[in-house]
């Protein structure tokens, strides 16, 4: 989750590796060594060495939540990437986030990000809940936490029974869709 108030379409999110001793640029920097020039006083000497993200995953989408799946109820294509929930940002036009996104790794490098889990945003683009964290249970299903809506989503491979359901018995967000796991 990057910084605001630069625009709508900066800085974006992004999902990256960690390095020993690396440095990311905040608060001086976004996206590299992009200067951000409201923090004072600079440090160029910080910022000449602030490394770049390795993906970008949307301006604004809030990108909270991270879990990579180790389980294996889903097709063998989730396993070993990593579900991301976009809680979506305040202060962007048009709104962007509001869902969870699915990234495929190969050979430890992430791929384009799938849409997984939307439904959060109506057809009139009103929020009906925000996606803020990920967690996969033990039988292998992903777990939403969802901060407006007030539930914890469950989302279980098609071939188990219950597959979208709210924990708790609680309604629904509206017209919430579920991506299909494909055998």
């Amino acid at each position: 989750n990057e910084r605001d108030e630069i625009g709508n379409d900066l800085p974006p999110d992004y999902l990256t590796s960690v390095k020993d001793g690396g440095f990311y640029g905040w608060p001086y920097s976004y996206w590299g060594q992009h200067v951000d020039k409201r923090v004072q006083p600079p440090r160029p000497d910080l910022v000449a060495t602030a490394l770049s993200p390795d993906y970008g995953l949307g301006p604004h989408t809030a990108s909270l939540g991270l879990v990579f799946y180790r389980g294996d109820t889903y097709p063998a294509p989730y396993r070993g990437g990593a579900f991301v929930s976009q809680h979506g940002s305040w202060n962007r036009q048009p709104l962007n986030g509001y869902r969870v996104v699915f990234i495929p790794f190969v050979a430890g490098r992430p791929q384009a990000p799938q849409l997984f889990l939307s439904g959060f945003l109506n057809a009139r683009n009103e929020i009906q809940g925000r996606p803020v964290g990920v967690v996969v249970d033990k039988r292998g299903s992903l777990l939403v936490a969802d901060d407006v809506g007030g539930v914890i989503w469950r989302v279980a491979a098609a071939a188990q029974r219950g597959a979208a359901s709210s924990l708790g018995g609680r309604p629904s967000p509206a017209k919430l869709s579920f991506a299909q796991a494909q055998n």
